[in-house]
């Protein structure tokens, strides 16, 4: 009896440790292949840091070691569409990510391990599966203020990880969940890594995060069903099959002014308003004038508007919502709620209002935005990413860089309360109207604008 029971411990470690590097029939059948056998690091290579990586268990193993950079084990292939499932268990307060589509050349930076990474990250930011373009443009996506993608990550458990790349369309899910969806274009192809990061702030020497089940499908790749995952597209002046479906449109085409049109008028402006390249641009005043605002020719209530916008130094512009055209500014600018365009460091309207609330992404005035973390503003030349949510029950909020940062309930008492002190106090109704046009103010300054797509709530 006790050999029998012997025999089957044997078994059953025997059977724990070839799952974690075994496919089922099914799964050999729908194609899926392993990256990791489970025994040693065939096929695979160390870059970059001195982490340490062990094969145990049929699980690799990184380990953090002190004054090493980030580390990276490496697939000696590179892969261009693919869905990549894996599991992972991580110590607290670590990081740590998996890169696909990247790359390790010597003219950049010494072979310095670059491209889309999808984050691992046990801290209370809660950014697991957010994607991270490692060593060149930073964040990409985050699941700021979405709780179900934030609490998806398991603590001190093992989480399954999905990445699928298929073309320009790059989605991501911890334990099931949609958390990222990127459209991008700048890597189509390059290779897998699991990164051990370098020792930073809290983290110390010794930390461990551990991966199992390693396993690419490339060919016969079918798209997961469409969401509602905000879509992060750096196409410009493009849809996505996912905004198409959640019901986003242009309203700018990047070709022409087709759906614009100056204030108070039919048609549209010619003043210092053109189309450079993909961009829609409004080009610096002589000092004669300003006030050629442009407004959308449809009329909107509750909303999604996402737009991207480029900043000269010095620049001072604005994109208005509920705009009503009765109202006389004296010819000046069309008047109503403003999401502020600005450069805060050179223009003098930074310093003028109350409290900031005429600094970027402000409600113009009003409300000022609250900007925590300065690491994503980006340099004046750099395009901003911008959403403004009009909901049906009046809340607003304006996002900037992938954080919101003003949040407020038109109509009530306290926005009546807060017009009553501003420059709008003499127009009655301010920002109350049901609909309107969306506006890109001219204030004399060149700004850029592209990717502006809406959507009706």
């Amino acid at each position: 009896m006790k050999n029998q029971r012997t025999l089957l411990l044997l078994l059953i470690t025997l059977v724990s440790f070839t799952s974690n590097a075994q496919l089922t029939a099914a799964e050999k059948k729908d194609g899926w292949k392993l990256l990791f056998n489970g025994k040693n690091f065939d096929g695979w290579n160390q870059k970059n840091g001195q982490a340490k990586y062990e094969v145990i268990n049929g699980e690799v193993v990184g380990t953090t070691v002190a004054n090493t950079p980030n580390s990276f084990m490496c697939t000696n292939e590179t892969y261009g569409d693919f869905i990549l499932e894996l599991e992972l268990k991580v110590a607290e307060g670590m990081n740590s990510g998996v890169q696909f589509r990247s790359l390790s050349t010597p003219e950049f930076n010494n072979g310095r391990v670059h491209g889309y990474q999808m984050e691992i990250d046990p801290s209370d930011r809660a950014w697991s599966g957010g994607i991270y373009d490692e060593a060149r443009r930073g964040w990409l996506t985050m699941p700021e203020g979405r709780p179900e993608a934030q609490n998806a990550f398991k603590h001190n458990d093992w989480n399954v990880y999905r990445i699928e790349a298929i073309g320009s369309t790059i989605r991501t899910w911890v334990n099931g969940v949609p958390v990222s969806h990127l459209i991008d274009d700048m890597t189509p192809r390059g290779l897998i890594a699991l990164q051990v990061h370098g020792i930073y702030g809290t983290m110390k020497e010794g930390m461990q995060i551990r991966w199992r089940n390693i396993k690419i499908k490339t060919e016969n790749l079918t798209p997961s069903p469409y969401d509602n995952t905000p879509v992060v597209n750096l196409l410009h002046n493009n849809l996505a099959a996912q905004e198409k479906a959640q019901g986003f449109n242009l309203l700018f085409n990047g070709k022409d002014f087709t759906g614009w049109r100056g204030v108070n008028r039919q048609e549209m402006t010619g003043k210092r308003w053109s189309i450079e390249g993909e961009d829609l641009v409004i080009h610096k005043s002589d000092g004669s004038e300003t006030g050629n605002d442009i407004v959308t020719k449809e009329n909107y209530g509750a909303f999604e508007l996402v737009f991207e916008f480029m900043l000269t130094e010095g620049a001072n512009s604005g994109v208005k919502y509920f705009v009503n055209e009765d109202f006389n500014s004296g010819g000046k600018s069309g008047i109503g709620l403003e999401y502020q365009i600005l450069d805060d460091e050179r223009h003098p309207d930074a310093k003028m209002g109350a409290v900031g609330n005429r600094t970027l992404a402000s409600l113009y005035d009003l409300i000022p935005s609250i900007k925590v973390d300065k690491r994503f503003q980006r340099k004046i030349g750099e395009w901003n990413q911008a959403r403004l949510v009009v909901m049906p029950d009046n809340t607003v909020q304006h996002w900037l860089n992938g954080f919101k940062v003003v949040e407020y309930e038109r109509k009530s008492n306290i926005f009546k309360a807060l017009v009553a002190r501003s420059k709008y106090a003499k127009y009655d109704g301010f920002g109350e109207a049901d609909n309107g046009p969306i506006l890109l103010q001219d204030h004399g300054d060149e700004v850029h604008y592209r990717s502006i797509k809406l959507r009706k709530l």
